[in-house]
């Protein structure tokens, strides 16, 4: 299929989800939910393994069903943001790479965090912040809701299917997909359902996601391999 004659080519956007896809912050998401879980004298373990599959609210439901869950959360977030000023943040190989290559307006972070951390971790990294962040303030619905990424794509102008979202959590691929948008999977040795193409890490898709952006087609990729949509 051709364009018509004399209509500009659609601009195609990369919207990022941040931890795990560009920062490296499981060892500080393992420590700051250690700590909290002392606090209380519960199981870190425990607590950590809960955590990984829950939102904070209902991991305190279920670690700590006798504590007011109010209290338990202005705990957590007080040591995610001490987390933030003295913890030792990495990015992923490739991401500054890909960020700064990127137009300024035809990208975005969708994240589950809150905005004035993820500019704390990007300070500490070097990353370039976009125009757009969709945090967890911004939103009423999270991931797996599509409600994050659909605001990102309407607050950039964007239509869904011009949108490209990068991945690496299940939750996050479902919000994406849900969005009908292009969900690519980065940084986890196994494929999330539904993942349209996956990559073991974020350097193996710099190029690709580069051509996207450019609008044009992405290769094949040494280490990506193309998947079915899974029904939602």
């Amino acid at each position: 299929m051709t364009s018509e004659p004399g209509r500009p080519r659609a601009m195609r956007y990369v919207l990022f989800d941040v931890d795990g896809t560009l920062i490296d912050a499981v060892d500080n998401q393992r420590l700051v939910w250690h700590t909290w879980a002392e606090r209380y004298g519960l199981d870190p373990v425990e607590v950590h393994r809960v955590a990984l599959r829950t939102r904070p609210l209902e991991t305190f439901a279920q670690v700590a069903p006798d504590r007011d869950p109010r209290e338990c959360l202005a705990a957590l977030h007080e040591l995610e943001d001490e987390d933030v000023r003295s913890g030792i943040y990495t990015a992923f190989d490739g991401a500054s790479e890909l960020l700064n290559a990127l137009r300024p307006d035809a990208w975005a972070l969708v994240t589950s965090n809150y905005e004035h951390r993820v500019r704390g971790r990007f300070a500490r990294t070097g990353l370039p912040v976009p125009e757009v962040v969709v945090d967890a303030a911004a939103v009423t619905e999270g991931k797996p809701s599509p409600v994050p990424y659909l605001q990102a794509a309407e607050r950039l102008g964007a239509q869904p299917e011009d949108c490209l979202v990068i991945e690496d959590a299940a939750s996050g691929v479902r919000s994406g997909l849900r969005a009908g948008m292009t969900v690519w999977g980065v940084n986890t040795p196994e494929a999330a359902d539904g993942v349209h193409r996956h990559f073991g890490s974020l350097r193996e898709a710099v190029r690709e996601i580069l051509a996207f952006a450019s609008g044009g087609q992405a290769g094949p990729g040494k280490a990506s391999t193309p998947l079915s949509r899974t029904p939602l």
